[in-house]
């Protein structure tokens, strides 16, 4: 049976705003010291690239994380931060050829942006809200944007297809009881890249729409080629592609190759031989959530809170879908 919706707390009146304003921009406007973190996992933290970059200008002082896919358990001792914390610079690790937040910080000091990426291992969530509450602690953080590169992170759990939700709701999970954080926020950039894993995307937009009538929703808005920040994203996902030839980010350079203007099956990766992509104007788009109205609309958010290891992240979940019936995936009309 599908287990009845979560109880939704009154939704608070939202202060109007203006249509030549941003609300996700409105939300951090008192915000000083903002923490972009990539949600899950490889080069998720790239996603909220063009986001840290746009705030850096406005000069916020800015630090970016990443849940990491990278080989940290050998990181010598003065790596950490904390427990379950890393620090990585350009010089971290020079050994492995793939290190997502390694090379980050390398395109990072080669434009004169303060090159350091945060990064945690995959873990449960209660080490992970640990994690982030010392990174938080130790720069002041009061706001946290979460970044997932595509949609799986706006799943509620009775979807056709899930994706891959564990790494992207355990950082959700981490965030949702930090309530001392002023500002916690979420965005999603790489609309339909996740048909790949099974994501129906008419669900991720029965889900925008009942975030909306919710509360929860700050709207969307592109990134494009033309701006500052667009035109260094091309240029870190490039640079990124060169320093990590066998893996490359397909999310990446999927919305890369949107921001650019192209459409349909590009090609950019050998890693996408065999498949067909569609990539689109909607990958290029941003929408931003608030992060604890999209936690409560998670239907399994609760099983995994006492997680401490990924894999009970896993087998919670799939104890989870064997309780739910799933809505039938549904196809564009149009």
């Amino acid at each position: 049976m599908t287990p009845p919706e979560p109880p939704r707390p009154p939704t608070p009146p939202t202060p109007p705003t203006s249509l030549h304003t941003n609300p996700l921009f409105d939300r951090l406007s008192d915000a000083e010291r903002i923490l972009v973190a990539g949600a899950g996992g490889g080069f998720d933290v790239y996603s909220g690239l063009p986001l840290a970059l746009s705030l850096l200008h406005q000069g916020r002082e800015v630090q970016l994380a990443n849940l990491s896919f990278s080989s940290l358990a050998g990181l010598p001792a003065d790596a950490w931060a904390a427990p379950d914390l890393a620090v990585i610079t350009p010089e971290t690790a020079p050994h492995q050829s793939y290190f997502p937040e390694r090379t980050l910080a390398q395109w990072l000091r080669g434009h004169g942006y303060p090159a350091v990426v945060h990064a945690f291992p995959q873990t449960g969530v209660q080490p992970l809200r640990a994690a982030y509450e010392a990174l938080i602690a130790l720069h002041g953080i009061d706001a946290v944007v979460l970044v997932d590169g595509g949609t799986d992170i706006l799943l509620r759990g009775d979807e056709a297809g899930l994706g891959t939700p564990e790494e992207d709701l355990t950082s959700v999970a981490a965030l949702a009881a930090l309530d001392d954080v002023p500002h916690r926020l979420v965005v999603s950039l790489g609309f339909g890249v996740d048909a790949y894993h099974g994501v129906n995307h008419v669900q991720v937009l029965e889900n925008i729409a009942a975030l909306e009538r919710e509360g929860a929703c700050l709207g969307a808005f592109s990134v494009p080629r033309a701006t500052r920040e667009g035109a260094l994203y091309l240029d870190a996902v490039a640079h990124a592609q060169e320093h990590t030839p066998e893996r490359p980010s397909i999310v990446n350079g999927s919305v890369a190759a949107a921001v650019r203007g192209e459409c349909g099956d590009v090609r950019f990766t050998d890693r996408t031989r065999g498949s067909e992509l569609f990539v689109n104007p909607l990958m290029s788009l941003y929408f931003a959530f608030d992060l604890p109205g999209l936690a409560a609309r998670c239907l399994y958010l609760d099983r995994i809170e006492d997680t401490h290891l990924m894999r009970q992240v896993q087998s919670r979940i799939a104890e989870f879908r064997e309780t739910v019936v799933t809505r039938p995936p549904r196809a564009f009309p149009h």
